[in-house]
């Protein structure tokens, strides 16, 4: 039996590629950036990786990765959508604080 993911599990999964990913807040990446730096990161390290980064990450370094984390959950909600948001309120600006290309 195939296992499926949840809208937080992909979420979650996301945010934690995009984490890994070289890709920095102060680049203010548009929502196209974010979503081929979760793709590349994905294919790089797998699931597992990217967890397994994370993990390491926040143990050696926890300031600093909780504030990344929070910006990675941000941006990738702005660039897929927040999991059991309105349609109607995804494409909100001041819902999602990364610029959407254009």
């Amino acid at each position: 039996m195939p296992r499926t993911m949840n809208r937080r599990a992909i979420s979650a999964l996301r945010s934690g590629a995009l984490f890994v990913s070289g890709l920095q807040p102060s680049q203010e990446p548009s929502a196209q950036q974010v979503q081929q730096a979760v793709a590349g990161a994905i294919r790089r390290f797998g699931r597992r990786g990217c967890a397994a980064r994370v993990a390491q990450e926040f143990g050696e370094h926890p300031e600093a990765a909780a504030a990344r984390m929070r910006w990675a959950r941000q941006a990738v909600a702005g660039a897929f959508g927040r999991p059991g948001l309105p349609a109607s309120l995804k494409g909100c600006s001041w819902r999602h604080p990364v610029r959407r290309a254009a």
